[in-house]
């Protein structure tokens, strides 16, 4: 039987990526790629959406993703696993970097200083530049593509023992879990790209594959679900607190404990909040579910957009760049999934959507 709450998850996180993305566009803690303060405040405070989102909610996506493995492999072999796996992330973030994600890579390089370097360049060369540049958000799925395939041999390896040993976890091995997070965070970094934390997102892979996969385990967490949203408030509350106006996105910030046990126990929150109220599908919940993968996929386009051409030019109030930035990003989001999904390749290379 199909897990309604794990789709609600997933499409309600991608929205609130989407807003995260706004902010951060136009953010006033000097973290660079981005257009950065519009309001000609000193202080944004609303910045701290950032700070109370920032450490869980890729986690979160991760934690899901692996929790899905388990239930695909389930009535799959490992070689139709690996095979879907490739066709909907390494394709669209290999292949459809050079179809489609170069126009992103565009946009970014306008956001950066990277467009100065790419009119000293030959076309061939600045056009390798706007690819490089088009991972943007894909970096999500390319490491999840790496988690998928390193899952095989794992599971060659531990042959299911790991995973019925993963059925008896009770409240305080759950708890314990959040210092094996801390630890993965220091691990597996990649330098100056930030977001390719192979340590952190692959611990909560493995977490969502081995361990939050059993009916018993989720049934531990619903039953816990209050004490973890007040210990979540309160780790977001004190990590706002402390850090806010540093870059919260990059080293020393997103190794420290109040980072990672705020990451670790506001997925835990959510999920056992998710299970227990989010079981359902209705009419909205399951076109939005059809389509947050498109939304995922192009929002930041339509972000970026607005945010080049109107937000950079200082041409509409602050508030209405915000708006539109935020409107930008569904529409151009639901329109380009709708247009290329019915595209023959164009769906293969850029979302990964196979022949029908």
């Amino acid at each position: 039987m199909r897990k309604h709450y794990l789709d609600n998850i997933r499409w309600i996180t991608v929205v609130i990526v989407v807003i995260y993305h706004v902010i951060y566009m136009f953010n006033a803690e000097g973290i660079p790629g981005v257009v950065g303060n519009i309001t000609g405040l000193e202080v944004q405070y609303y910045d701290v959406f950032q700070y109370l989102t920032h450490p869980w909610f890729m986690f979160l996506l991760f934690m899901v993703s692996g929790i899905s493995s388990r239930y695909y492999l389930v009535n799959h072999s490992d070689k139709e696993f690996l095979k879907s796996r490739t066709t909907k992330l390494l394709v669209p973030s290999t292949i459809g970097l050079f179809v489609f994600q170069f126009i992103q890579g565009y946009f970014n390089t306008r956001l950066s200083d990277a467009m100065n370097m790419m009119k000293t360049v030959p076309a061939p060369v600045a056009f390798l530049i706007m690819v490089a540049s088009g991972i943007g958000v894909l970096w999500y799925i390319q490491l999840l593509w790496v988690f998928s395939a390193v899952l095989i041999p794992i599971r060659k390896i531990e042959k299911d023992r790991l995973w019925k040993l993963g059925a008896g976890t009770n409240i305080i091995g759950i708890i314990l879990i959040s210092v094996l997070v801390f630890g993965a965070a220091q691990i597996l970094n990649t330098p100056i790209i930030c977001v390719y934390r192979f340590g952190y997102y692959g611990i909560a892979f493995l977490l969502g594959y081995f361990v939050f996969s059993h009916d018993e385990v989720i049934e531990i967490i619903k039953k816990w679900c209050l004490p973890f949203i007040i210990v979540a408030l309160a780790l977001g509350l004190a990590f706002s607190v402390r850090y806010f106006g540093e870059n919260y996105a990059d080293v020393p910030v997103n190794r420290y404990p109040l980072y990672t046990f705020f990451g670790y126990f506001a997925s835990l929150a959510f999920l056992s909040a998710g299970a227990g109220y989010l079981d359902f599908t209705d009419a909205f919940t399951s076109w939005m579910n059809r389509h947050s993968w498109g939304l995922y996929i192009f929002h930041y386009l339509g972000i970026s957009i607005i945010a080049v051409e109107v937000g950079a030019r200082h041409i509409l109030p602050a508030v209405l760049v915000y708006a539109l930035s935020l409107l930008a990003a569904f529409v151009v989001a639901f329109i380009l999934y709708a247009v290329i999904s019915r595209i023959p390749f164009f769906r293969w290379a850029v979302l990964g959507i196979k022949k029908k």
